[in-house]
């Protein structure tokens, strides 16, 4: 498959986890008498990593993530000469797919931007958490989900499963942090959001990089010691 090709699919599926995972939080969470909450946003996201890895796999691999193209890298299952291509067109497709839930979303009378499904701590921390408790959680769910990733897609794995323990395992994920950090694992997810919002999310993007990014290389290293046959 072409570099070329492999990009656009890795656009449009980054595009597609942003637009219906952070456009759940901006316009289903808190509709009246019907918000999906955000036990319906962990689901939403789960369901776009789902739904582009049985569609855009083949192509691409479906990483949608730095820190899973990272992972991968780590793990020796991803090319050094690729990684940034990557990483390019996932960051391209997040604020793609961020710029028209803003156009829509802004459609509403009396809607306020606010976060826009932004992540953050100390006070923008849906609950207040910390910079150590980001730092943490970031590091460790990403660290979780490379592992995930890694495991289903092992050619020891059961075939064609691997898109439904990705995507429960990021549902579990949202689950889990969305309290602490409204949950990123995902620099591109935060790069897009955080152009957005109308705090100071931007000043905060860092930690929602270098967490991602550093529990997904673990991950690579770990997987690959424990896979490699004695």
């Amino acid at each position: 498959m072409s570099l070329g090709k492999k990009l656009t699919a890795e656009f449009i599926g980054t595009f597609w986890l942003v637009f219906g995972g952070c456009g759940s939080a901006l316009l289903a969470a808190g509709f009246p008498d019907l918000g999906i909450g955000f036990v319906g946003v962990s689901l939403a996201f789960g369901l776009t990593v789902l739904t582009m890895a049985y569609a855009i796999g083949h192509i691409s691999g479906c990483h949608l993530n730095p820190a899973v193209s990272f992972g991968l890298w780590s793990a020796g299952k991803f090319e050094t000469k690729e990684l940034a291509p990557y990483i390019v067109a996932q960051v391209i497709g997040g604020i793609v797919g961020a710029s028209l839930l803003y156009l829509i979303a802004t459609g509403k009378a009396g809607f306020e931007v606010g976060g826009f499904a932004s992540n953050g701590y100390g006070a923008l921390s849906p609950d207040g958490y910390n910079m150590t408790s980001a730092l943490i959680i970031e590091t460790v769910l990403t660290f979780m989900f490379l592992f995930i990733i890694l495991g289903s897609t092992s050619e020891k794995a059961p075939a064609g499963f691997a898109p439904i323990a990705i995507g429960l395992g990021l549902t579990l994920i949202h689950l889990i942090s969305i309290p602490v950090t409204n949950t990123s694992v995902n620099p591109a997810r935060s790069t897009a959001a955080a152009i957005f919002a109308d705090t100071a999310a931007l000043s905060q993007l860092w930690l929602f990089w270098v967490a991602p990014i550093v529990g997904a290389i673990i991950a690579g290293v770990v997987w690959r010691m424990l896979s490699t046959d004695d």
